[in-house]
C-alpha cells in the first residue's frame, strides 16, 4: 500500500446493526429497554445481597460481584449506540474507540474469571462441606475477585497498547455497533500478526483457562451428588449449582455462537446481530435466573420493596 493510502486518523465510523432509517426507532426502543433492565435487575440484585445479612455469604458475594461487572460491560457499548441513534451520528473519535475496547476487554475477562471463581465456591460446598467456611474464607475471597480483577485489566491494557500501534487507512468504517477490537484491527495498515497472537493467546487465557476450571469444577460436583444416596440430597445438592450453570452455558454459548456465525458467514453485520446476545441479553438475564428460583433472593427483594 502506499504510504499516501496512510494518515492519521481521528475517528471511526460504527455502521450498528442496520443502516435502514425506519428500523432506527425499534431498535433505540428495544435496546434502550433491555438496558434499563439490566442496570435495575443487577443494581436490585447488588442491594439485596448487601442489605440483607443473610446473604453475606461467598456465594452471594462473588454473585454481586458479577453483577457489577455486568452492568459495567453492557455501560461500554448499549449508551454510545442509542447515543448515536438519538443523534444520527455513527461518529466515534479514535480515542473514544481505543477506550471502548479497554473497558469491553476488562469487563468480559472480569465476567469470565468471576464464573470460574463461582464454581470453584461450589465444587468447595458441595464436596467439601465440613470445610467450606474455613477454606472460602472473606480474606481468600476478596483475593480471588482481586485476582481476577487484576488478570483482565493486565490482559485489556495490554491489548490496548497493542492496538496504539497499529497505523490505519482511510478506511474507517467498523460494522458492528461498537468498536469490536478484531474488525478494529482487521482495518489497519500495517501488519496485525502480533495483534493476532495476542488475541488468540488472550482467549486461550480468558476464555478456554476458566472454563476448563468450570468443567473440572462440575466433573467433581457430579461425581459427589452421585454418592449422595438419598433422592432429595441430590436435588438440594443440584439446586444450588442450576443457577450458576444457566449462566454459564449461557455466556459461553452465546460467546461460542458469535464466533462460529462470524466463521462460517464471513459476514460483519452478521457477527454484529450475533454478539448482542452476550454483550445485552445475558447480562440482562442474569438476575433473573439468580432470582426467580432462589428463595433467599426473593426474600431479600421483598423486604427491599415492602420497606
Amino acid at each position: 500500500m502506499e504510504l499516501g493510502n496512510d494518515t492519521e486518523i481521528s475517528e471511526f465510523l460504527l455502521l450498528g446493526l442496520s443502516e435502514k432509517p425506519e428500523l432506527q426507532p425499534l431498535i433505540f426502543g428495544l435496546f434502550l429497554s433491555m438496558y434499563l433492565i439490566t442496570v435495575f435487575g443487577n443494581l436490585l440484585l447488588i442491594l439485596a445481597v448487601s442489605s440483607d445479612s443473610h446473604l453475606h455469604t461467598p456465594m452471594y458475594f462473588f454473585l454481586a460481584n458479577l453483577s457489577f461487572a455486568d452492568i459495567c460491560f453492557t455501560s461500554t457499548t448499549v449508551p454510545k449506540m442509542l447515543q448515536d441513534i438519538q443523534t444520527q451520528s455513527k461518529v466515534i473519535t479514535y480515542e473514544g474507540c481505543i477506550t471502548q475496547i479497554y473497558f469491553y476487554l476488562l469487563f468480559a475477562g472480569w465476567d469470565a474469571f468471576l464464573l470460574s471463581v463461582m464454581a470453584y465456591d461450589r465444587f468447595v460446598a458441595i464436596c467439601h462441606p465440613l470445610h467450606y467456611t474455613v477454606i472460602m474464607n472473606p480474606r481468600l475471597c476478596g483475593l480471588l475477585v482481586l485476582l481476577s480483577w487484576i488478570m483482565s485489566a493486565l490482559n485489556s491494557l495490554l491489548q490496548t497498547l497493542m492496538v496504539l500501534q497499529l497505523t490505519f487507512c482511510r478506511e474507517v468504517e467498523i460494522s458492528h455497533f461498537f468498536c469490536e477490537m478484531n474488525q478494529v484491527v482487521r482495518l489497519a495498515c500495517s501488519d496485525p500478526f502480533l495483534n493476532d497472537m495476542m488475541m488468540y493467546f488472550a482467549t486461550l487465557v480468558l476464555a478456554a483457562a476458566p472454563l476448563a476450571g468450570i468443567l473440572y469444577s462440575y466433573s467433581k460436583i457430579v461425581s459427589s451428588i452421585c454418592g449422595i444416596s438419598s433422592a432429595q440430597g441430590k436435588y438440594k445438592a443440584f439446586s444450588t449449582c442450576a443457577s450458576h450453570l444457566s449462566v454459564v452455558s449461557l455466556f459461553y454459548c452465546t460467546s461460542l455462537g458469535v464466533y462460529l456465525s462470524s466463521a462460517v458467514t464471513q459476514s460483519s453485520h452478521a457477527s454484529a446481530v450475533a454478539s448482542v446476545m452476550y454483550t445485552v441479553v445475558t447480562p440482562m438475564l442474569n438476575p433473573f435466573i439468580y432470582s426467580l428460583r432462589n428463595r433467599d433472593i426473593k426474600g431479600a427483594l421483598k423486604r427491599i420493596v415492602l420497606q
